[in-house]
């Protein structure tokens, strides 16, 4: 399995619903929304899509879905 950027996995936080065909169907309705100018967005829900698809319910299992962030020092 190809591992999932951390731009990826920061999309699939966004709209991850607890399982994988949830996360799937999520993903696919929100790349059907997107606009012609929103081709880098398009371009990284496609991707991981394509993980997702080709993965299993454990492999989705085992996967940490936290955002990656860091907040700033104010």
């Amino acid at each position: 399995m190809d591992r999932f950027s951390i731009e990826e996995l920061n999309l699939m936080c966004i709209y991850n619903t607890g399982t994988r065909a949830g996360l799937i169907a999520g993903l696919e309705k929100i790349a059907l929304e997107l606009a012609p100018e929103d081709a880098e967005l398009a371009g990284l829900t496609q991707s991981a899509l394509k993980k997702l698809t080709a993965m299993s319910d454990q492999e989705y299992g085992e996967l940490i879905l936290v955002p990656d962030y860091k907040e700033e020092d104010d």
